[in-house]
């Protein structure tokens, strides 16, 4: 390991938007610190769908959707617990892959572009003086002219810098609970599945290896009612809708335990915060039911990197480059969050759930304007 402990650039966090985004700067000459408080590879809580408008730019950090010979999927089926379904073509389609495979071929790639990937290493701080960051893990110091924060859906960073979608009135969209499994079960490899219950709602598509994603969000007071027993929960609430009966009664489960998380968040959050560039999910999470987090977590990495290089090229000022990359993200991604919240709103609650499928199943019209707002144009 390098004993340097100046960089250009530091980045905490390895998801894919820090991994990303650490890639894109190495390859310009940038010396690059990656701080990630796991180790690779390793599973997360995803639904692990990646639309297509993401391919040309993974392709061009060198992984490749057609050698891997990935699942394409280009059909979506909504069900809800009153057997209503509701098929329909996804306009521009994606590929399922686990994050397990993804995030070590991009560690892999990060590595041989020169970043200095620090594993196992979480960081308590990043703070700003002098024109300099300085970032904190135990009796470690590491400084940087500039910093990125793409640390997920909630870090001890998080509380540490005090944000507000950490203190503000809960409404309904900042207290989640992701499930998910890998799982051997016939489900087709084109289809991802959106299966309704109360109060929340399962994702499923294939990813590699033949394997499939079961992933699911509800809410905490779901699991509360069911005495925090995550087969209790399934047996007594996922198992209203049929689909999911079928499912979970038939599937053949690849893990010991489901994998966890908790608080997740879906309230607005900052861009930057203290002069960091926030990435990914902790610059705002578009709910699961649309898709396409891990697309808009790439492509703000993209963002951020070509922002940066003008910054560290002298031909942008910090407030500048601040200003642009807080507008970028917006002007990409806002409507989709927007969106998503609002689908989000009316998917989950048996009666509004059937409505809404109902809704578009007669006016199928409707379908493919709703669909392309959570998606985005390749970049």
């Amino acid at each position: 390991m390098s004993n340097n402990t100046n960089y250009d650039i530091a980045v905490v966090g390895g998801g894919l938007a820090g991994l990303a985004y650490a890639i894109l700067m190495a390859r310009q000459g940038y010396s690059v610190l990656l701080a990630e408080k796991e180790t690779y590879p390793r599973h997360k809580v995803c639904g692990e769908y990646i639309s297509l408008e993401s391919r040309p730019f993974l392709e061009s950090l060198g992984v490749s959707v057609t050698q891997l010979k990935l699942p394409l999927i280009t059909k979506l089926l909504l069900t809800d617990t009153r057997n209503t379904e509701l098929n329909a073509r996804l306009p521009q389609g994606g590929f399922g892959i686990s994050r397990y495979m993804l995030d070590e071929l991009l560690a892999g790639t990060a590595a041989k572009a020169g970043v200095m990937l620090i594993t196992n290493t979480r960081i308590d701080s990043i703070t700003y003086a002098g024109d300099r960051f300085t970032l904190a893990a135990g009796d470690r110091r590491w400084t940087a002219r500039m910093a990125c924060g793409a640390w997920g859906k909630r870090s001890n960073v998080d509380v540490k810098m005090q944000r507000s979608f950490l203190t503000e009135k809960q409404k309904g969209l900042n207290n989640y609970v992701g499930i998910k499994y890998h799982i051997r079960y016939n489900w087709p490899a084109d289809t991802i599945g959106l299966h309704n219950f109360s109060n929340g709602y399962c994702g499923i598509s294939r990813i590699e290896d033949n394997k499939t994603c079961l992933c699911y969000l509800t809410t905490a007071a779901n699991l509360k009612k069911s005495g925090n027993d995550i087969g209790a929960m399934e047996r007594n609430i996922l198992m209203q809708n049929k689909w999911l009966r079928n499912i979970l009664t038939d599937a053949e489960m690849l893990y010991a335990a489901p994998l966890a998380i908790s608080q997740i968040s879906f309230q607005q959050k900052e861009q930057v915060l203290d002069h960091v560039l926030l990435l990914g999910d902790a610059a705002g999470m578009i709910t699961p039911l649309c898709g396409n987090g891990m697309s808009m977590a790439l492509h703000a990495a993209k963002i951020a990197a070509g922002l940066t290089h003008r910054y560290l090229a002298g031909a942008a000022t910090r407030a500048e480059t601040e200003a642009a990359y807080t507008q970028a993200w917006k002007t990409n991604f806002a409507t989709r969050t927007a969106v998503g919240r609002l689908v989000q709103a009316n998917f989950g609650k048996d009666l509004t759930t059937t409505l809404f499928l109902r809704t578009f199943k007669a006016v199928p019209f409707l379908q493919r304007p709703l669909i392309n707002l959570t998606s985005g144009r390749e970049f």
